[in-house]
């Protein structure tokens, strides 16, 4: 939807009317504004009769040739108001999952590339968790479907808890989903990873079905800050997943229920896992 004048109709990068509403000095063209946001909104959804309409009533008043600038009704603004509000929930719920509720592999795909752009001027790194719920398919066997549903649905909530200041759930795929952690330290990261972990494997499951138990598996990889090093290019979202998925291979091949994380060059297990004798290599070549 195309503004009548450029300094009317402002919008955000999602696509919403930003801005205070006008003032009672620029009533005129704040009348015109909220017509065009009306609008721009209505066009949005689809309802492109609406929209002309309001977008005729900007047109008018643009051209219109007034004494006095035109009061804005309070009736206009609670309706642009209603439109901003339902405009956004909207948007949050295209990047949500509907079982789960977590965020979605397109919510997950596109703050990742922010952050990529974000760390070549901050000085934090950046940890990422897949994670698996350990032989899920036989949960869906044995107690059914609608239970395994459930089971998700629980690990999400779990899973959540306790999270830094900007980290984030996501559902990667089918049993599988991530974690983002910004700004965090290696270590932190790792006990973050295994707090999540052991909040899965205590959780009473039994509550939900006589001789439920979930576990899951975690493949931890951290990506130091790019900020330090100038000459480093930071490493790429697909990568550093790559590279989680090898991390999560190690912890089922290694027994399962478990978090790896490389350190030092070297593939661990944490928490209790770190005394199991085998632990499988790496996928990743050069990892």
């Amino acid at each position: 939807m195309t503004a009548l004048r450029p300094e009317v109709a402002q919008f955000d990068h999602d696509g919403q009317p930003g801005g205070d509403l006008p003032t009672s000095e620029h009533e005129g063209t704040g009348l015109v504004q909220l017509h065009e946001s009306i609008a721009a909104l209505l066009a949005s959804r689809g309802q492109w009769r609406q929209a002309y309409q309001h977008l005729r009533s900007a047109f008018d008043l643009v051209y219109a040739d007034q004494d006095e600038p035109p009061q804005v009704p309070e009736q206009l603004r609670r309706e642009v108001d209603r439109l901003r509000r339902e405009h956004a929930e909207a948007r949050e719920q295209s990047l949500r999952d509907s079982l789960t509720d977590s965020y979605n592999r397109r919510y997950l795909d596109e703050r990742l590339l922010d952050m990529v752009a974000e760390r070549g001027s901050t000085t934090s790194g950046l940890a990422i968790a897949l994670i698996d719920l350990d032989w899920f398919k036989q949960v869906n066997d044995t107690f059914g479907h609608l239970l395994g549903d459930r089971v998700l649905q629980r690990v999400v909530e779990l899973l959540q808890e306790e999270l830094p200041e900007g980290g984030f759930c996501a559902r990667y795929g089918g049993e599988e989903f991530v974690l983002v952690l910004p700004g965090v330290e290696p270590a932190p990261a790792v006990e973050i990873a295994e707090a999540a972990r052991l909040r899965v494997e205590r959780h009473a499951w039994a509550s939900l079905a006589p001789g439920l138990r979930v576990t899951v598996s975690i493949g931890l990889a951290y990506e130091p800050p790019a900020a330090g090093s100038p000459t480093r290019p930071p490493v790429a979202p697909e990568q550093q997943l790559l590279r989680a998925d090898s991390l999560l291979y190690t912890a089922k091949q290694s027994g399962r229920n478990a978090v790896a994380y490389r350190e030092n060059g070297r593939v661990r297990l944490a928490g209790a896992a770190s005394g199991r004798r085998g632990i499988a290599e790496s996928r990743v070549v050069g990892y």
